[in-house]
């Protein structure tokens, strides 16, 4: 091989942007955080806490919070942000609803967020999967608030919340990801205007359920989109808006294209909430779940006293 060869040149690997400060977290070293995961373990439970890689997994799983991904741990879509694994998943685990409540049990938890990977091979979706675990959680921990993350169910949607919100969760999320421009490269299996019908669909069945959506910045998103997507989330009746900074998981996934500041995530804010969200948590560690049994009992309190003033 001739050194003009270009097979046998040293190609420089990608560069990953250095985190600021105001993202670094610590190493878990806690002893709650080794009885979490011996928890999780013995019940054959995934989380996604650990496929996603979330930077809060120290201080949550330190406090005994656990966020459960059921249906395994293997997505079918392979989303560019994401962590979790890709490939066909195995056969749904008939015992993972009642595991999933005997960790509720375990942990003491007086609000719990499930989750799950993408089920297309699956004729619902996995609907049925979280009805079973919310009727599980509902018969061991009856005092446990419920809030599910949901995939969008990709054209079954309509039947899988329908089922779903028959059950009733305290609270329905399901993520909006990133703004509508991005959604070819980053969110490729899905698509922005189905999400927000399933939102639609949620209150239109239940209105007395709260909704919940999130994005994350740092994507290559501008300003006035992000200030859109608020727009049509608000036209969705979506209660509780989060946002939190995008990390690249691995060199292989979608790289940050900006680190947005503590101060930038608090404007982002103070615009959501006065477009009329109950709630908003907006910050760069901010995630779904986390502080997510604060967040409810603070989303309650804004419904009630919204409703007292009416």
């Amino acid at each position: 091989m001739s050194e003009a060869d270009p097979i046998s040149v040293p190609q420089p690997r990608p560069e990953r942007q250095r985190k600021p400060d105001w993202i670094r977290v610590k190493a878990p070293t806690s002893v709650g955080f080794s009885e979490t995961k011996a928890l999780m373990r013995r019940l054959n439970l995934a989380t996604v806490c650990e496929e996603a890689a979330c930077p809060n997994i120290g201080e949550c799983w330190t406090k005994k919070h656990a966020t459960v991904m059921i249906l395994g741990d293997v997505c079918t879509r392979a989303c560019a942000f994401c962590n979790v694994k890709t490939g066909m998943p195995r056969k749904v685990d008939p015992l993972e609803p009642q595991h999933t409540a005997d960790a509720a049990a375990e942990l003491g938890l007086e609000h719990i967020v499930i989750t799950s990977v993408d089920r297309d091979d699956l004729p619902d979706g996995g609907a049925s999967q979280f009805v079973k675990v919310i009727e599980a959680l509902r018969r061991t921990t009856p005092k446990t608030t419920i809030e599910i993350l949901t995939p969008d169910f990709r054209n079954k949607a309509e039947a899988a919340v329908e089922a779903i919100v028959a059950a009733r969760p305290d609270v329905y999320n399901h993520n909006l990801e990133t703004v509508p421009r991005l959604y070819p490269t980053i969110r490729p299996g899905a698509r922005y205007y189905a999400s927000l019908r399933l939102l639609e669909s949620v209150k239109r069945h239940d209105p007395s359920i709260f909704t919940k959506s999130g994005i994350m910045l740092g994507l290559g998103e501008q300003r006035l989109e992000v200030h859109q997507v608020m727009d049509d989330m608000r036209s969705a009746d979506v209660d509780f808006l989060t946002m939190g900074q995008y990390l690249q998981p691995t060199p292989k996934h979608t790289k940050v294209m900006d680190f947005v500041t503590p101060q930038a995530f608090n404007a982002y804010a103070a615009i959501a909430r006065a477009k009329g969200f109950l709630l908003v948590a907006s910050s760069p560690l901010t995630r779904s779940s986390y502080h997510a049994g604060e967040d409810f009992e603070r989303l309650r309190a804004a419904r009630e006293a919204k409703l007292a003033k009416a």
